[in-house]
Formats: C-alpha cells, sequence, structure tokens
C-alpha cells in the first residue's frame, strides 16, 4: 500500500455505510495518518442523513493492532490528554467513544488481532460480530499504562464489572468465542463481515427516524454509573500521570529494541 491510499475508506451503498480501516501492513496500527482518518469518518458520516447503519472492518489480516507502538514511544505525539478536543471527549477517546456519538447503529466485523486501542474502537459499535479465533485484549497494562480510549465507559456497557477488571488489569489476551460468551462481542461467525452486512441489510428493515430514536435512549439507560463525561476525563488524568513516569517509556523501549 502506498502512502497516498486513504488510512480509512466510506463508501455508502443504499443506506449502508461501510467503513474500513485500511493500514493492512500495519495490522491497522494507530497512527496519525490513522486518527486523523477515524476521526474524519465519524465526522463524515455523523454529517449525513442518508446512512442507516454503519460497517465498521479492518482490511487485511486483522481489524487492528492497537496504537503503534513507534508513534506511541514519542512524547510529542501525546501532548496534554485533559484536553477536551471533541465534546466530552480528547482526540484518541474520540476516535472510540465517536462511534456511540453516531445517531445510527454502528456494527463492527472483528478479526485477527483486536488489542488496545483496536479493542477500544470496536467497543464503541453498538454490535460486534467476530471470529471464533479472533483475538482481543485490553493489552495497555503490558505498557504500564491504562486503557484511556473510552475503555472504561465503552467495557461497562459490555461485560460484568470484576470481568473488566480482569481483563484490564491483566492485559490477557481472550478468543472471540471467550468474547461472546463473557460479553465482549456479540456474537461470533465464520465470515464476520458477512454476516455483518446481513445484518446491516435486515436493519434497514427499520425507519431511520426509528433507529436513531432507539440509539439515543440506549445511550441514557445503559449510562447509569458515573456520567460519560466524568469517566473519559479520569481516563486523561490517570493516563497523563503515567506518561510521564519511567515504567512505560522502559517497556516501549524493550518492545521496539532499543
Amino acid at each position: 500500500m502506498t502512502q497516498s491510499e486513504p488510512r480509512v475508506t466510506i463508501e455508502v451503498n443504499d443506506g449502508i455505510a461501510e467503513v474500513v480501516l485500511n493500514r493492512p501492513d500495519k495490522m491497522n496500527a494507530l497512527d496519525a495518518a490513522m486518527f486523523e482518518g477515524i476521526l474524519g469518518a465519524i465526522d463524515e458520516i455523523g454529517g449525513r442523513d442518508d446512512v442507516h447503519v454503519v460497517v465498521l472492518s479492518g482490511a487485511g489480516r486483522s481489524f487492528c493492532a492497537g496504537i503503534d507502538l513507534a508513534y506511541l514511544g514519542d512524547p510529542a505525539n501525546l501532548g496534554d490528554l485533559n484536553v477536551r478536543t471533541h465534546g466530552d471527549a480528547n482526540m484518541f477517546q474520540q476516535v472510540a467513544w465517536g462511534w456511540r456519538t453516531i445517531d445510527v447503529p454502528v456494527i463492527a466485523a472483528l478479526h485477527g488481532v483486536v488489542f488496545g486501542g483496536g479493542l477500544q474502537i470496536a467497543l464503541g459499535a453498538d454490535i460486534r460480530i467476530a471470529e471464533p479465533a479472533t483475538k482481543l485484549a485490553v493489552m495497555e497494562a503490558r505498557w504500564g499504562l491504562v486503557p484511556d480510549m473510552a475503555g472504561y465507559p465503552l467495557l461497562r456497557g459490555c461485560v460484568r464489572g470484576d470481568v473488566a477488571r480482569e481483563l484490564v488489569y491483566t492485559g490477557r489476551q481472550v478468543s472471540g468465542a471467550e468474547a461472546a460468551e463473557i460479553g465482549l462481542v456479540t456474537r461470533t461467525a465464520e465470515d464476520p463481515h458477512a454476516e455483518a452486512m446481513r445484518l446491516a441489510r435486515e436493519i434497514l428493515g427499520s425507519s431511520r427516524a426509528s433507529l436513531v430514536a432507539a440509539k439515543r435512549i440506549f445511550s441514557l439507560a445503559l449510562d447509569d454509573c458515573a456520567p460519560a463525561a466524568d469517566v473519559l476525563l479520569a481516563e486523561s488524568r490517570e493516563q497523563q500521570v503515567l506518561l510521564t513516569s519511567d515504567e512505560p517509556r522502559k517497556r516501549l523501549t524493550a518492545a521496539l529494541g532499543g
């Protein structure tokens, strides 16, 4: 893939917007261009009234391997995480939380690896369909960090609190099959993209107005703990402190072979 190709592609047909993370040579790892591409896709779809449902997937052999370690290892890329750039969220949180702010349902088709920030992006979808062999992990504990891309408010609507704690504290990998058992994904399918498209066509049978209303109500009904804005800011505050400590730097340097 050449640099001229977009990091994220969007194709809208008959009310279905197919959004594809498009950095297959790096398993769709998140770098500056990928962050910009995802934010742009969220903004574009949010401004369209011809989209009734979104299918989000990744090109190549994985959905998303998480943040590019070379990008994470450069402090200049991070800035002050406490600054709210997108309403309640900062830029990093918006690439995951932003899918929840889109008016219509979002279905994520997951395969390969779905790690760290990639998992948090998937959690932003309303529905997640994964291959049974997909590998998913919160992952941030490996780098001495916490999930700060809206992971906490998104996890609480998917899995039990004790399960979320285990996943965050250990960073352990779960298969798509186990993820379905614990609620991390909705269900599994041998061809998650095909199943996501089938479901999207089924959803098209509902009026757009009813879909928008239903999603708006779910946003209120599932927010039964602390307000999302408070949790998003808490993520940023804690991560900002961790990023200025020595431990993440040592772990990243070791991972990059330094």
